[in-house]
């Protein structure tokens, strides 16, 4: 059985959330980040670390790309134009929007306060703005961000969107809010939101 360690309203959201899409056991720890226990699998103090086997992964993508490879389930095969497309994406949602919300989070509450720069913050929404419609037109046009099949970067997008609009950043593309909106219905978020 798995473990997954991390606060649901953290990255290890993405997590509990493939695992209850794979149908997989785990078992929940919702430690903070540089939490009791976090800093002994993860020095960083960063969350989520998954513990399989006795063996500590970290960083939400390598643990997200790790169980869809291991299940062969809600990813395209490796060495394939599907898999380097995918791969791509999920690169560019890194890039252009996770790293864009973490920087707005750092700037608000984890850097010490004489550290943050409160006004770095509009030029975060407008890049993120921007960056949603590049996203649109690199979409396939199914349900799903890489067209008729949920992949790993579905799970990054949905997380980013959410992140987003607690932070108050507008999510400006209706095809983006559709695609949230029917994320949320999914039996396995709403289980992994319960938590």
């Amino acid at each position: 059985m798995y473990t997954v360690i991390g606060t649901s309203n953290s990255r290890a959201f993405r997590v509990l959330w493939l695992l209850e899409e794979l149908g997989q056991p785990y078992r929940h720890v919702p430690a903070n980040p540089h939490g009791e226990g976090v800093v002994a699998f993860n020095p960083a103090g960063k969350v989520p670390v998954l513990i399989d086997d006795g063996t500590p992964i970290t960083d939400s993508t390598a643990i997200l790309t790790y169980l869809t490879d291991r299940h062969g389930d809600l990813t395209y095969p490796a060495g394939t134009l599907d898999r380097a497309r995918q791969d791509s994406l999920t690169q560019f949602l890194l890039d252009e929007f996770d790293a864009a919300l973490w920087l707005a989070a750092r700037h608000s509450f984890v850097l010490p306060e004489e550290m943050r720069l409160s006004a770095i913050k509009n030029t975060l929404r407008w890049e993120f703005e921007r960056s949603q419609k590049t996203l649109v037109h690199r979409i396939g046009e199914g349900a799903f961000v890489m067209g008729d099949k949920m992949t790993v970067p579905d799970l990054i997008l949905a997380h980013c969107l959410t992140w987003a609009l607690t932070a108050r950043f507008p999510v400006v593309e209706t095809r983006l809010t559709d695609f949230l909106d029917r994320m949320r219905q999914r039996p396995a978020f709403q289980r992994a939101a319960a938590l």
